[in-house]
């Protein structure tokens, strides 16, 4: 009888641990792309090498010093966070390459940081038809900061928000003769657009807006025009090698002509580049100015950066930092099971979250989580100076 018994429930129990083994194939089986027991992918395509190289380096430096910190302390919900980066040289078609990758692999969670105006303009509905959250891109485009972004969580000033603070700056000091130079591509015109309309609301019109092409080989005869009007000062829309030759060609013209420029600017090789030429130039920053240990987020940014062996702080790198750490804070808001929609709440539900000298919330569709502009100065050394 107790044989009959243990070759009857021999089977019931082979036949629970099958169900159990199913449920738990199917549970892994139905786990969200770029989660697994112990980490969380995340993907990125930005600029390493190319016209803007050094500009994307910097901020990736800045983010990968937080998550490999962040990991160091166990990472999120138990899970370490994996960053994927691809570099797209800033070529848009090498942007949707990279994208595409990630979705055809279905290996990452979420796309991170990822670089450029046109490039993110290219790759946010090819994300958003694959169900594929997109945090802190780097551009201020107002054009991926419309209602219908949704699962967009850009954390940064717009542009807009900058060249609004650059107008009120001017304005305020009583000056109205201003001519603006800009880049002759999606993001200089969008750059044009909210410099415009920012001194329409102070019935103002620039005396003249000149364009620059990407490579900046009409960057000398753009200052010539500009200058032949004999402005207070002009506002800069332009990145990279047309920022540098415009300047110089400015500089050479009419030594002395105020000049403001966006945060895209302020990189260490632009800030060489310049050398003397950049004497004077005002910049839009939109984090805080990463020497000033006062503020909580730059005491924890330097003390980390410090721990990785990297001594140079700048504007980009704790940029890149605070990315990070908005992301983190949405993964970790996401819950132990995350999913992409988990993930979208949570960051839409994010709401005057304190980083120690920056306020972020986001929940207003793709508008930025941050309004933080502040004025910089290059000094004669090349060191920028608030």
């Amino acid at each position: 009888m107790r044989h009959l018994f243990r070759k009857l429930t021999l089977p019931r129990c082979t036949g629970s641990l099958l169900v159990a083994a199913a449920l738990l194939h199917g549970a892994a089986a139905q786990a969200e792309p770029g989660v697994s027991a112990d980490s969380l992918t995340l993907g990125q395509s930005t600029t390493l090498s190319g016209p803007l190289g050094d500009l994307g380096q910097e901020v990736l430096k800045g983010a990968r010093v937080y998550f490999d910190a962040l990991n160091a302390k166990g990472g999120v919900n138990g899970r370490s966070i994996k960053l994927v980066t691809k570099d797209d040289a800033y070529d848009a078609k090498k942007t949707l390459e990279n994208v595409n990758t990630f979705i055809a692999e279905d290996s990452v969670f979420a796309l991170f940081g990822t670089f450029g105006t046109p490039n993110n303009e290219a790759l946010i509905p090819l994300a958003q038809k694959a169900g594929l959250p997109v945090l802190t891109p780097y551009t201020g485009a107002p054009s991926i900061r419309g209602k219908d972004s949704k699962g967009v969580f850009n954390l940064r000033a717009s542009y807009a928000d900058e060249m609004e603070e650059l107008v009120k700056h001017l304005t305020t000091l009583g000056i109205k003769k201003i001519g603006i130079a800009y880049q002759n591509n999606t993001f200089g015109k969008e750059v044009l657009a909210a410099a415009e309309q920012a001194m329409a609301r102070r019935k103002v019109k620039p005396v003249l807006s000149v364009s620059i092409e990407n490579n900046a080989s009409d960057a000398v005869a753009a200052a010539e025009k500009l200058l032949a009007t004999e402005p207070e000062a002009l506002l800069l829309g332009v990145a990279g090698k047309p920022t540098i030759e415009f300047i110089k060609a400015a500089n050479q013209r009419r030594k002395g002509t105020q000049m403001y420029a966006l945060s895209v600017l302020a990189t260490p090789s632009n800030l060489r580049a310049l050398g003397a030429d950049g004497t004077g130039v005002a910049i839009s920053q939109v984090v805080p100015f990463p020497i000033n240990s006062t503020l909580p987020i730059v005491r924890e940014y330097q003390q980390a950066m410090s721990a990785a062996g990297h001594t140079d702080y700048s504007h980009l790198s704790l940029e890149g930092y605070i990315d990070a750490k908005v992301a983190a804070e949405g993964l970790r808001r996401a819950g132990r099971t995350p999913t992409r929609a988990g993930l979208v709440s949570a960051m839409d539900g994010m709401r005057h979250y304190n980083l120690g000298g920056m306020e972020v919330s986001f929940g207003n569709g793709a508008a930025s989580g941050s309004k933080f502009v502040e004025l910089t100065l290059i000094n004669a050394q090349g060191k920028l100076i608030k």
